[in-house]
């Protein structure tokens, strides 16, 4: 096969993973799945499970129970009956032994304290696919050059393993609840000091900040004060997943960077989260990487 043929095959398989991230809620049936893939049935099934070393019903549910477990964890007001028919499920019963055998808690158990190393080994199969079938494409013209005015932030410092986040992400989700700092009135941002791949898990640091513009209660959730100076900054907006964040940052600093003229300014790489997984599908999820510059 050519290049140009190799690549409009791996396409369609793309759009169908698209496809299925966005209709996680519904009917995935494998006849609408391979339309979208433009194969026979058969021939889909046996190639999907080639290309992507599992079969789609596997992966339909694998997907499913992620979106499942980000719910339980982070957004409390869904009922585990409500997050288990928007799974697929016909009753919380038959959800619950599905999601015990995935991540070895029930919903109930996974919501009140999940069990975030044994989840990330479960779901380290998706992550891995995600990035080796679904990667990022970016043009230099993409970067633009913007002047970010200094913000006020609240500050949840997460330091060590990075597969823990999920429960500082838990504890700032509760301390903007406590606050009536909603994400769409109170931008979201995180401050990335280092490559989690470049250290040691003791020594990962990242920050999880909401703008503030008024005295918050902070005290009790571990949460400080910090702000993002103003300066001149790249920005690169980054569509889907998180999986494949480490490819624009990467494009950022090989091919933008050297070809700009410009030079990093001495304050680290920070994101503002626009749209949030699980409330929209991962390939819809929307982030604005900044690259402060001198």
């Amino acid at each position: 096969m050519t290049t140009r043929s190799t690549d409009a095959y791996r396409r369609r398989f793309q759009e169908t993973l698209q496809y299925i991230d966005t209709h996680l809620s519904e009917d995935v049936t494998v006849d609408r799945l391979s339309q979208i893939a433009a194969f026979s049935k058969h021939h889909f099934l046996r190639q999907f499970s080639e290309l992507f070393g599992m079969g789609v019903y596997k992966y339909v549910q694998l997907s499913r129970l992620k979106r499942a477990s980000y719910r339980l964890a982070f957004r409390h007001e869904q009922s585990v009956l409500h997050i288990a028919l928007e799974s697929g499920y016909d009753n919380p019963e038959s959800f619950a032994r599905a999601f015990k055998r995935s991540t070895g808690q029930t919903p109930t158990e996974f919501r009140r304290q999940p069990q975030w190393t044994s989840w990330q080994e479960t779901y380290e199969i998706l992550a891995d696919l995600r990035k080796t079938h679904m990667k990022m494409t970016h043009q230099l013209q993409d970067v633009k050059i913007v002047d970010f005015k200094a913000t006020d932030v609240g500050v949840l410092e997460h330091h060590g393993d990075p597969a823990l986040i999920g429960d500082s992400i838990a504890q700032f989700i509760a301390w903007r609840k406590h606050n009536h700092l909603h994400p769409t009135q109170s931008a979201t941002f995180n401050i990335l000091y280092e490559d989690p791949a470049d250290v040691s898990p003791a020594d990962f640091q990242l920050d999880l900040c909401a703008a503030v513009d008024r005295q918050t209660d902070d005290e009790h959730y571990g949460v400080i004060r910090k702000t993002i100076p103003a300066g001149r900054c790249a920005v690169l907006r980054h569509v889907g997943s998180d999986d494949h964040l480490g490819q624009s940052i990467s494009f950022l600093y090989q091919e933008w960077l050297p070809q700009s003229g410009e030079e990093p300014r001495d304050f680290p790489l920070f994101l503002q989260r626009v749209h949030f997984y699980p409330d929209v599908p991962e390939n819809e999820m929307i982030l604005d990487l900044y690259l402060p510059l001198k």
